[in-house]
């Protein structure tokens, strides 16, 4: 299942977030390993600071393999289905495992494109502002 998430840094984690995602650490030992770094490639930032992106789960409860490693960096704001569950063939069981290979996720994110600023992009300016301090 696709998921829209929004979620906030949480003040003074900005740094290591960036690290994280800079040396490819951001959801070390994770089953959902790279996901995590493509999730932040896509991410936006929106003007009330929050990031969103979308997320691809395949766990019972949204995103329960995946919060304990966003939480170390992120205060979740929301998390939402990303379009009806019903459209999902893996979640309404016509095909297991059908998010690896389903073309929604590009249509989501490119939708999100045009909303907001690159995260990335965000987060080093604000990293740089604050070391210049």
């Amino acid at each position: 299942m696709r998921y829209l998430v929004k979620a906030l840094v949480k003040p003074g984690k900005e740094q290591a977030l960036l690290k994280a995602i800079d040396d490819g650490s951001l959801g070390a030992g994770s089953v959902a390993g790279g996901e995590y770094l493509r999730n932040m490639r896509q991410a936006r930032l929106s003007e009330d600071s929050a990031a969103r992106w979308v997320e691809v789960c395949y766990c019972a409860e949204p995103l329960n393999e995946e919060l304990p490693y966003w939480e170390k960096f992120f205060d979740i704001v929301q998390i939402k289905d990303a379009h009806a569950r019903g459209n999902c063939r893996d979640d309404n069981g016509t095909e297991p495992w059908a998010c690896g290979n389903c073309d929604c996720t590009e249509k989501l994110e490119a939708r999100l494109e045009q909303q907001g600023v690159s995260f990335i992009q965000a987060l080093q300016e604000q990293v740089s502002n604050n070391s210049n301090s």
